[in-house]
């Protein structure tokens, strides 16, 4: 019996051989090698162009099929629900005591009870044109990109469309999936590997040229396991040593889009695991800045070791995001002012992707990071764009919060962005009590300016 089945083993394994050294080989000509010699064959953009022929052969398919059987193919959307003309509490409170009563307003006393109309309608306003909350949900798309995670609003249309996005399943999760996660794997591996070795080298222009090779090598065969398709403009004005890069932040890939493109150094906390192992790695070849958990509440500390960082000239420039937190796409949110009164040049960097490929936004609150990532690896791609805005540097009038504006708004300009005053953290915290309390003083205000023009009269 053993002698019937070894032809068999040995086929197989010769099988299994064949496929393992075509399966390398392609990974070594077509990845790897463009990816440490920082060239392109256009297989990705080619691969874009023609997925953008099937999305709209799709949405034209479902457009007219829902004609056909009279179904609503798009959920009403808006961005403003609510759209009013800008006025102060004073001027709608007066309207709405002059509309609940016919006397004079001038001999009116100081409280009415009317006026609490307008703070249950801002109240009722707020819930529904809520401009914070709908930036930590994912982009609505309005055509249908094949994958069912953005199906929200299309219904069964035709056997063809059915076959058509069951063949695009199988090619994400049966050939897609599997290519990203061994280029995943070994990108991180030789980043790990190659910078542990370069960390054993003397300090000097050698390893600092051999850092920046290996990171942007390793960097970029990560960018291929996202089949990242990003296009960089005005390269002339990307950051240099000794100045802090600021960008919005869409997603943990962020720092992988900007790195496969130039050297950072990063900031962040010592983490335990895996991420552990890279971060030690890491910064035995180029000087990051790994904080402890307890040492990152402590704001002093944090700047000196980043002022410290800009003023060595031969340094990396440092890569922060600012917000703190992943928003959606779709706008940019309140600036954290650490990182601006450092008191170097400020390099902006707008970041703005394709939701059509894939949605790179990361809802923390929802999926964990393994999760997301499985995600990301299982769209069709990750398209981007990335604009190197000219360096802007503080004023002399000018205090961190105002500057952190003025760079935030430039940013939110380039990128298409909606450019909000909100703070991120209320992804995960309440609004805090000044808010509240800074209406309560504007109605006080009010009452107090009525009563004073009133004794003075």
């Amino acid at each position: 019996m053993e002698l019937l089945f070894n032809p068999f083993d040995n086929l197989v394994c010769i099988l299994l051989g064949i496929s393992f050294t075509v399966w390398f080989t392609l990974l070594l000509v077509f990845i790897i090698v463009p990816a440490i010699l920082g060239v392109s064959f256009g297989i990705r953009r080619l691969y874009m162009k023609s997925l953008l022929k099937i999305f709209e052969w799709a949405t034209l398919r479902i457009e007219r099929g829902a004609k056909e059987k009279n179904h609503q193919l798009y959920k009403p959307y808006s961005n403003a629900i609510i759209a009013k003309e800008p006025t102060s509490l004073e001027e709608e409170i007066k309207e709405i005591r002059r509309s609940a009563s016919n006397r004079d307003l001038d001999s009116a006393p100081e409280f009415e009870m009317s006026d609490i109309f307008y703070f249950a309608r801002r109240g009722v306003a707020s819930i529904m044109d809520d401009e914070v909350t709908k930036r930590f949900s994912a982009e609505e798309l309005e055509s249908w990109n094949l994958l069912t995670r953005s199906n929200y609003n299309f219904q069964y249309i035709s056997l063809r469309l059915t076959v058509l996005w069951g063949l695009g399943l199988l090619i994400r999760y049966g050939f897609l999936l599997p290519l990203r996660v061994t280029l995943a794997f070994t990108g991180v591996g030789l980043l790990v590997f190659l910078t542990s070795i370069i960390g054993l080298l003397p300090n000097g222009r050698m390893k600092n040229l051999l850092s920046e090779k290996v990171h942007l090598m390793c960097y970029r065969i990560c960018v291929r396991a996202l089949t990242a398709i990003i296009t960089y403009h005005d390269s002339e004005n990307k950051p240099k040593n000794g100045g802090i890069c600021v960008a919005n932040h869409t997603s943990p890939i962020d720092v992988i889009i900007l790195a496969s493109d130039g050297c950072y150094a990063m900031v962040g906390q010592i983490h335990g695991g895996l991420m552990g192992v890279i971060q030690r790695a890491m910064v035995k070849a180029c000087p990051h800045i790994w904080f402890e958990r307890s040492e990152v509440k402590d704001r002093h500390l944090v700047a000196k070791r980043l002022s410290d960082h800009v003023q060595d000239k031969s340094k990396l420039p440092i890569l922060i995001f600012p917000e703190g937190t992943c928003i959606n796409n779709t706008s940019v949110m309140m600036f954290k002012k650490g990182s601006f009164e450092i008191g170097t040049t400020v390099y902006p960097v707008a970041i703005k992707y394709d939701p059509r490929f894939g949605d790179a936004f990361w809802n923390s609150s929802k999926f964990g990071m393994v999760n997301y990532l499985l995600r990301m690896m299982s769209s069709w791609a990750i398209v981007c764009s990335v604009w190197y805005l000219p360096p802007m540097s503080r004023e002399e009038d000018e205090d961190a919060v105002q500057f952190a504006n003025r760079v935030k708004s430039a940013i939110a300009r380039q990128g298409g962005l909606v450019d909000l005053l909100w703070d991120g953290g209320l992804k995960r915290e309440k609004v805090k009590d000044t808010f509240k309390e800074e209406q309560q003083k504007l109605y006080s205000k009010m009452l107090v300016g009525t009563q004073e023009d009133r004794s003075r009269s």
